[in-house]
């Protein structure tokens, strides 16, 4: 499993940037007062929000996976309040529909797999089993028992993580990174389209900008 230190290292700020196909979002965007970190009620409400792809119990399991690749900490909130859920849902119903198939296939036999392997359902597992479960699947082990994988175990990891990490640190107009919880995470300040001395100068920060790349009229939503 990556560690959360090297995620970091991996996605760095060129993650902040991840294109997305999608073309929609209802993701709130505020250019001049900094977005608060999610509540745990912000977390349960975007849970509840309506799915357009996934079913419910598709919706909790992902949930639940999430929160082990990129969970919460000392260093702040993870993938489940940055939304990367609600983003995989939404892509799921649009561009990402040819991975609708292999979501429905894969969750369905991760389940079995937790069952046949650790004795319950992936979500009623201790964090500790979870995190092996997952490593099984990292490396292709989740095999046997009836999982019934469509291909490698490995391959479906691979799908969920790299979603996740769109979900949590692309740009928020695509439906996730809600309250810039990816940005903050990565320490990226947000597109910048001009860059003044004072963001050069060595030993500061630049002031974060709470908005969308597409908040500008230099990018095109279409």
């Amino acid at each position: 499993m990556i560690s959360r230190r090297d995620l970091l290292k991996v996605a760095g700020a060129a993650a902040a940037g991840a294109a997305s196909p999608l073309e929609r979002s209802d993701a709130p965007h505020s250019p001049s007062t900094p977005a608060p970190h999610p509540t745990s009620h912000d977390r349960q409400s975007s849970a509840r929000r309506p799915l357009e792809a996934l079913t419910a119990d598709e919706a909790d399991l992902l949930t639940a996976i999430v929160a082990r690749l990129i969970p919460s900490d000392e260093s702040g909130p993870g993938a489940v309040e940055a939304g990367a859920v609600h983003y995989i849902d939404r892509s799921l119903a649009g561009p990402l529909a040819p991975s609708r198939d292999a979501y429905r296939g894969g969750l369905a036999a991760l389940e079995r797999y937790a069952v046949s392997s650790r004795g319950r359902p992936f979500r009623e597992l201790s964090p500790t089993d979870q995190d092996s479960l997952l490593i099984d699947l990292e490396t292709g082990g989740a095999t046997g028992s009836g999982a019934g994988f469509d291909g490698s175990s490995a391959a479906f990891f691979a799908l969920i993580k790299a979603h996740t990490w769109q979900g949590t640190f692309g740009d928020p107009y695509y439906g996730g990174n809600q309250g810039f919880v990816g940005w903050d995470l990565l320490g990226y300040p947000g597109v910048r389209t001009a860059v003044v001395p004072d963001d050069q100068r060595l030993g500061t920060k630049p002031v974060p900008l709470r908005r969308s790349a597409y908040d500008s009229d230099m990018f095109n939503k279409a």
